[in-house]
């Protein structure tokens, strides 16, 4: 074979790879609305960028007749690329090779391109859209998953690790997206689940179909393991490449910052009026949200899962920062154990990765009866606790209105190392709502009075000496757990100066192992 034979060689192995399981099984991925392996990462990556690894690798089983069922790639795409110009890893499962299924050398493309990604300390996004474990590999297939999820669990924290579901993903092969700092499921054409239909039939006598056990609805608006549910996978790739912008490519850098057209000293004098006057009526924070980032972008997470409180990715003067939001519109924004879980994890990802963190708050207190309590919301609130106490980027608090009890300690306070804490002129702070308080002080008293209707205004009078004296932010003040009692239009202005202040900030937390944080 001449040197011609030999590049020609190349040429149709490398065709022949590109031609994955085929043009049938190509166009039936099509016919479900969903794209390739290889189309996904065109797409994903920017225009040329991509190289490819193992394109040559083969299965080594010999069992059920696999010897004879061969294909190059062996059903996952491996490499890496670029998005804007930064260097990122990726894998595409390929569904139309075994069903994307999982084999020894399979895996072993995956934890190369992770080991890769560790070193030159750069994000990692894995697409999956796989059957699960390939059977006849038996215990080797298994043993691949779990070098995957050892990767992932040392990777955590070191390089943000991204997973886009774009079909089927079950049983042990859910663990390794659910390692990693963000999910996002495409609607109708995926699902995760450890257990599927069939065997929970037979186990729990329970039918349910795919789409209702495990499908992006679900996981988006009731179990919370999906941060983001896009429309189809074109949305979803384009959510992973606006992730990328806020994140840096590893916990050593911080996250770049872009050029800024919109002012830093734009006042927005509506502010001045979206609390309303009534401590009782709900408004939308995402309202305020919008009003003092740049350019109205919000990338939220969980949108859908525990939306008594707002978290998602902002950018101030073309700082990325995280945001974390009661919301007053959804169960007056109390804290329950899915918001917390929900807020716990989002600042520790923003921790991790270097962004500061912007707390905007309005809480009545923890939501209280036996359901939360059974639950356990007091391990589920401590993770909240616990993430703003560890974490160590800066912290800007602005209490925009209630800020009660436990929660306000919660919340970004000051005694957690708040770094700068304002508060609005709306803004109540005391250990419970005026109501409560009087219930508790005056309780004994109330039964003196002669009708209910005396009762009733000296109940009125009481909570409002309460209101004047504690509900307001000027004791908190007055001891220096509030930095500043600012006017609403300006709070844009007094973010963006505080985090350039803080751009410096050097805070540690004593050596140790890791801590214990209660999970």
């Amino acid at each position: 074979m001449n040197n011609r034979d030999k590049l020609q060689q190349l040429i149709d192995l490398r065709q022949q790879a590109r031609q994955g399981g085929g043009e049938t099984r190509i166009d039936a991925q099509h016919q479900k609305g969903k794209y390739t392996a290889r189309e996904r990462i065109e797409k994903l990556l920017d225009e040329g960028s991509f190289e490819e690894y193992d394109m040559f690798v083969t299965h080594r089983s010999h069992d059920f007749g696999m010897e004879d069922n061969v294909y190059l790639s062996d059903g996952v795409i491996t490499g890496h690329g670029t998005i804007d110009g930064r260097v990122v890893y990726v894998f595409s499962q390929d569904f139309t090779v075994f069903g994307g299924s999982l084999s020894e050398t399979f895996a072993q493309k995956i934890c190369k391109i992770m080991d890769q990604a560790m070193k030159v300390g750069a994000p990692l996004i894995g697409i999956n859209d796989s059957g699960g474990a390939r059977i006849q590999e038996g215990v080797k297939s298994l043993a691949g998953y779990a070098e995957i999820f050892q990767r992932n669990i040392m990777a955590s924290g070191v390089i943000p690790q991204i997973s886009a579901i774009f079909g089927p993903c079950a049983g042990g092969a859910v663990y390794s997206p659910a390692l990693t700092d963000v999910i996002i499921m495409s609607d109708k054409t995926s699902y995760m689940f450890v257990t599927g239909p069939k065997v929970t039939k037979t186990v729990t006598g329970e039918a349910i179909s795919e789409e209702d056990l495990g499908g992006a609805t679900v996981h988006a608006t009731k179990s919370g393991v999906a941060h983001f549910r896009a429309e189809d996978e074109d949305e979803g790739i384009m959510l992973i490449r606006k992730m990328i912008e806020y994140l840096p490519q590893n916990n050593l850098e911080d996250p770049i910052v872009t050029a800024c057209d919109d002012p830093i000293d734009r006042r927005e004098d509506a502010l001045n009026e979206m609390i309303p006057d009534n401590p009782s009526t709900p408004y939308d924070v995402k309202d305020i949200i919008y009003t003092i980032v740049d350019d109205r972008e919000f990338l939220e997470f969980h949108r859908h899962f525990a939306k008594n409180i707002v978290v998602g990715f902002v950018k101030f003067n073309g700082q990325p920062c995280g945001i974390v939001a009661n919301q007053p519109n959804y169960l007056a924004g109390v804290l329950d154990i899915d918001a917390s879980k929900k807020a716990a994890r989002f600042v520790r990802l923003c921790d991790a990765f270097n962004l500061p963190v912007v707390t905007l708050v309005d809480v009545p207190g923890f939501l209280p009866g036996s359901t939360q309590e059974y639950g356990g919301i007091i391990t589920n609130g401590a993770k909240l606790l616990f993430a703003y106490g560890e974490a160590t980027v800066p912290k800007i608090t602005i209490t925009l209105r209630k800020s009660y009890g436990g929660a306000h300690d919660v919340m970004g306070s000051k005694q957690l190392r708040g770094d700068i804490n304002y508060a609005w002129p709306s803004a109540e702070i005391a250990v419970m709502g005026p109501k409560g308080a009087i219930e508790v002080l005056e309780g004994r008293k109330l039964k003196d009075f002669a009708t209910p209707e005396e009762a009733a205004k000296y109940v009125e009078k009481k909570e409002n000496e309460y209101r004047e004296k504690f509900a307001n932010p000027y004791q908190a003040a007055k001891y220096g757990y509030i930095d500043d009692v600012i006017e609403p239009r300006n709070t844009r202005f007094r973010i963006i100066r505080a985090l350039h202040t803080l751009a410096t900030k050097k805070d540690t937390n004593p050596p140790k192992k890791h801590g214990n944080i209660p999970l």
